[in-house]
């Protein structure tokens, strides 16, 4: 019962955590042209105000919430249910990568307050070129459960022994 509640939270929080990395993007480079074009100066604030909470609440209050919990949940599964297979690994590394884009895109909507649409900004579409392959191979992963006993060549020898008996 305790395995397949963690499994329930963790992939809830899973769908929340991805859908926020494919609608941020979105908002941030759709929502936020809108607000640059060239109205007067107290119509254009208020679009920036607007676009400004949408972004700061939906990376702060849902986004971020979302990804904590699925680690969180996701940790607990691992020594629930003792997964310690290879395919494992991979899922985690891919699953780091889309930290590291959940990152950015805080970053992004971090630097979007503080130049109010001024001054150069990377594309945030990028992060959807990114995230998407990352979410398709960690749910193929985890569908698949791939024996990748051949990428263990690869490994160094300390990777495969047990912590302290290299």
């Amino acid at each position: 019962m305790m395995i397949a509640s963690l499994k329930y939270l963790h992939l809830a929080a899973m769908l929340c955590w991805c859908a926020s990395l494919i609608a941020l993007p979105l908002l941030l480079s759709l929502y936020g042209s809108t607000w640059r074009n060239n109205e007067g100066g107290e119509a254009r604030q208020a679009r920036y105000a607007e676009f400004r909470l949408i972004t700061h609440y939906g990376y702060v209050a849902f986004a971020t919430p979302a990804a904590v919990i699925a680690i969180a949940a996701g940790t607990a599964l691992i020594f629930a249910a003792q997964v310690f297979d290879l395919w494992f690994a991979a899922k985690l590394a891919l699953v780091a990568g889309m930290a590291l884009v959940h990152a950015w895109l805080g970053h992004i909507v971090l630097v979007s307050a503080e130049r109010r649409g001024t001054g150069w900004m990377p594309s945030p579409l990028y992060a959807l070129f990114i995230v998407i392959p990352l979410m398709m191979g960690v749910l193929w992963l985890v569908l698949a459960k791939p024996d990748l006993a051949w990428m263990a060549d690869w490994l160094p020898a300390f990777m495969l022994a047990p912590r302290g008996q290299a």
